[in-house]
């Protein structure tokens, strides 16, 4: 079993940078969700933890500076190193499966997959970590804002759904595409033994 080197980037960007910030958004969903719930009493949320005049836990630092440097590894690699790849121009008479963009557009039934779903997923992707960083600005460091008004609890929920919802989008696009005009080339690496 091999890959090659812009395989290998590429599954960085997606699978490890891309999964981890989408698993990560869920996780800040679910605890934003545990906090906004109005049925707690004031004596309930400082006993988790949830006082305005406490700074957030260090695993709750750790995690929303970790989610948000994934989404952002994930939009800047997949913007200023695969999606070059992807866009690259073929020479004339080039085999098209090494320029996936090209390959695309070369057929009425896949252009379809550049023209809308790359297109789409180029520009949403950017919206993900952009809300995922407000999200985690408004835990850190503005802690006693969250707790003392109901609207900055509701916006700061919006944008954290709305940063999974982008993050769900660009993912599954850039997954269909990459499966239907992979971005391959540069050095192989072997993972496992052949089985010659």
């Amino acid at each position: 079993m091999e890959v090659t080197q812009r395989e290998l980037v590429t599954m960085i960007h997606g699978m490890l940078f891309g999964g981890f910030f989408l698993l990560a958004l869920f996780g800040a969903l679910v605890l934003l969700l545990d906090r906004f719930n109005p049925d707690r009493s004031n004596s309930d949320r400082i006993a988790v933890g949830i006082s305005p005049a406490q700074p957030a836990p260090r695993w709750q630092t750790l995690y929303l500076i970790a989610m948000v440097a994934a989404g952002w590894a994930a939009v800047l690699s997949g913007a200023t190193i695969v999606y070059p790849w992807y866009r690259a121009v073929a020479p004339a008479g080039a085999d098209l499966a090494l320029y996936p963009q090209r390959l695309l557009m070369s057929h009425p039934t896949t252009a379809g997959w550049h023209n809308f779903g790359m297109e789409w997923k180029e520009h949403v992707a950017w919206i993900a970590p952009m809300a995922g960083t407000m999200v985690a600005w408004v835990l850190l460091k503005h802690r006693a804002a969250w707790n003392a008004h109901r609207a900055v609890r509701t916006t700061v929920l919006g944008f954290a759904a709305v940063a999974f919802l982008a993050a769900m989008i660009a993912g599954g696009w850039g997954a269909m595409i990459n499966k239907k005009a992979p971005v391959q080339g540069g050095q192989s690496y072997q993972l496992m033994g052949s089985t010659k």
